[in-house]
């Protein structure tokens, strides 16, 4: 477990390992420091672990980006990254998008635990879980545009994956929030509780990715991320080799 000074919090116990935003002064609102803190951790994930938990800790999942911070002048502002070069600020951006895009590596399933305000940068960190949670009460906005932005931590590709490219534009362009039942009905949750039941719904889910082997989710996640971008046929030889590694597995003669 890490104590959470950069405003993140890791609890790993056996297969699951819980990440938690720990900022609930400020809704968890996001900072650099805790985006190089979750990038580190996924480079030390243990071996065993199978899913991860992402949830915040109070009333909110996330506010989004700390515009405290942003509006600053160290490093991370907006003041800073705006006077590197064109490169320079790519490649900074690209050490950002590293503490989301880990979440849906392909040996772990990632579970996204939302209550209350995911704006922002909260709401591309829930979109890069595989699975999201809503709690009754979950307001979810792509907000980058009422700053002048563009959502730029690999939340783009996934909402258009989910909700389709019409949706997506809307949503990004008006920067308006949604609450948890449009969410459920254009496809962003994978389930909507009561607040109160929040906790109970990812122990019982995370039971349920936990409940057979690992080899074999580990395929089919496999399968189902890439089915997007197969033909067909592709898709259906992709299903034929993986089987292939399942049987050859469960006889004992993998490799």
């Amino acid at each position: 477990m890490t104590p959470g000074a950069d405003g993140v919090r890791i609890d790993c116990a056996g297969p699951v390992a819980t990440v938690t935003l720990c900022r609930p002064d400020v809704l968890n609102a996001q900072t650099p420091a805790m985006w190089h803190a979750l990038r580190d951790f996924s480079r030390d994930l243990p071996g065993d672990v199978r899913v991860v938990v992402v949830r915040g800790e109070g009333r909110a999942f996330s506010a989004g980006l700390d515009l405290a911070v942003a509006g600053a002048t160290g490093p991370g502002s907006f003041a800073e990254l705006a006077t590197l070069s064109e490169a320079a600020c790519a490649d900074r951006i690209a050490e950002f998008q590293d503490a989301f895009t880990w979440l849906h590596r392909p040996d772990v399933i990632s579970v996204a635990a939302v209550q209350g305000h995911a704006i922002g940068a909260g709401f591309q960190l829930a979109l890069a879980c595989d699975l999201r949670i809503l709690a009754d009460d979950a307001r979810l906005s792509m907000a980058e545009v009422t700053l002048g932005l563009v959502p730029d931590l690999a939340g783009t590709k996934r909402l258009v994956e989910l909700v389709g490219y019409a949706r997506a534009l809307e949503l990004c362009v008006t920067g308006r929030r949604m609450d948890a039942v449009e969410a459920d009905r254009i496809g962003l949750a994978t389930l909507v509780v009561p607040r109160a039941e929040l906790d109970d719904a990812v122990r019982d889910l995370t039971a349920g990715l936990l409940a057979h082997p690992r080899d074999a989710v580990v395929e089919i996640k496999a399968l189902l991320a890439g089915a997007a971008g197969r033909s067909p046929a592709e898709q259906l030889r992709a299903e034929r080799q993986a089987q292939t590694r399942r049987l050859r597995d469960l006889a004992g003669l993998g490799e």
